[in-house]
């Protein structure tokens, strides 16, 4: 290999490191605050020392609030990543999310502050979204910009596959905080553990991203500088929307919102809704990269498609065997194992195609808002529309009726993938 194969082999490698990098510290966090929500719950929003309904879902609400605040961050990381290049925009981003993330670790409860307590947490949490809205669109960006042509599913997959490492880690965390410590030093203290390991965490991923590269895509464009189609990209982010709703639902319903589902609903304990988290968590970092990798061989439109597609049909039967007081630990287990396993086919090649929709003028902030957008509206607020029409309904299969419902207009809006999409250069 020559000395210029060999450097641009290394920048490709130190930009799949630094990408995910940060991807993962902003997903540990999030998990770790859905895995803790019935927690933060009795904490933050009740003034007893029990979670009831009400608070679950006042928690909830401030778990999507930070998801609304994600297009706003998109907007803007985005527009500065596409002025000034993705390497200092993703460092800023890394700074307000392991900054916010820190301070939930340090936040004075309900029972020291009151009324102040919830809005307090409501503020970190708008500045987590912030954060996170600017960094998937810099991440995706920066590893499909730097991946070879036949390799961006791949490459891009990468981002997904930490999603589901960063909530693994949040779930493993609390798992094992559960299981160590007495119920009430877990709500005393040990629920803060999570947040304050995310300061660690991000110092490394920051010495990383100060080593990264400008992606070769934006080096060029630089050179003769002219805006993109505004209606163009307005329009490819009206349909990334359609193409990632299903997986937004999806994946929050059976990764993230599980957990309180089964305690507050099924009367399962925390340590069984975390395992069960955990084993949905793994059985979607299982498929995310050979989705990907297929994606790249096949094309990402029948991945996908079939993703979505067996949501729909399998849903309501996972959901039944769960419900179901006579199944089997084993058999539910698989059930939520095979969950996260159709997610994965859709977030495997989902960033790619994300990043084959935009050009690279404005791929930054269209792919960022696309994916923001479909996340605060069918990911954030996931938690609160479940667990309000439960408590509304009686209904137990409401999971089920959101993510089919959801992934259905998704395996339609993907249908219209170019069918090529996958073997072109991405456009300037």
């Amino acid at each position: 290999m020559s000395t210029v194969d060999q450097a641009t082999t290394a920048r490709t490698r130190r930009s799949l490191v630094a990408g995910t990098v940060g991807n993962f510290v902003e997903w540990y966090e999030f998990g770790a605050y859905g895995f803790f929500a019935t927690v933060i719950a009795a904490n933050f929003f009740s003034s007893t020392a029990t979670s009831d309904a009400e608070s679950l879902i006042k928690t909830y609400a401030s778990f999507a609030l930070a998801f609304f605040f994600r297009p706003i961050g998109a907007a803007i990381f985005g527009r500065v990543g596409d002025r000034i290049g993705r390497r200092p925009t993703l460092i800023l981003v890394l700074l307000l999310m392991t900054l916010s993330t820190t301070l939930i670790g340090l936040l004075p409860t309900y029972a020291s502050v009151g009324a102040a307590a919830p809005w307090l947490l409501t503020l970190v949490r708008a500045l987590q979204g912030l954060s996170a809205g600017g960094e998937f669109g810099g991440a995706v960006s920066i590893m499909t910009e730097f991946a070879p042509r036949t390799k961006r599913g791949l490459y891009g997959a990468w981002q997904s596959f930490t999603v589901a490492l960063g909530l693994l880690a949040g779930a493993g965390l609390a798992a094992i905080l559960a299981t160590t410590l007495s119920k009430e030093a877990l709500s005393d203290w040990g629920w803060r553990v999570p947040f304050l390991v995310a300061l660690p965490l991000g110092l490394v991923a920051l010495w990383l991203r100060l080593k990264l590269d400008e992606t070769p895509s934006f080096a060029r464009v630089q050179e003769q500088p002219r805006p993109a189609p505004a209606g163009e990209v307005a329009k490819a982010i009206a349909l990334g929307i359609g193409r990632l709703m299903g997986w937004s639902a999806a994946g929050y319903t059976f990764l993230v919102v599980m957990p309180s589902y089964l305690q507050a609903t099924l009367h399962a304990t925390f340590q069984q809704a975390l395992v069960a988290t955990v084993l949905a968590n793994t059985g979607f970092a299982v498929s995310i990269l050979p989705a990907g990798w297929l994606s790249d061989r096949i094309g990402r439109r029948p991945v996908m498609v079939a993703g979505a597609a067996l949501v729909v049909v399998l849903a309501f039967p996972l959901m039944n065997l769960l419900q179901d007081k006579e199944s089997g630990n084993a058999a539910k287990g698989l059930a939520v194992f095979v969950a996260g396993l159709v997610v994965g086919l859709m977030a495997g090649p989902g960033p790619a195609m994300l990043a084959e929709m935009f050009p690279t003028r404005a791929r930054y902030t269209g792919l960022g808002l696309a994916y923001s957008l479909s996340n605060a509206v069918f990911s954030g607020s996931a938690g609160l529309i479940i667990t309000e029409l439960i408590k509304r309904t009686k209904n137990v299969d409401i999971p089920a009726w959101y993510v089919v419902v959801t992934c259905a207009v998704s395996v339609i809006a993907l249908l219209t993938l170019r069918g090529d999409d996958y073997r072109r250069e991405l456009r300037d």
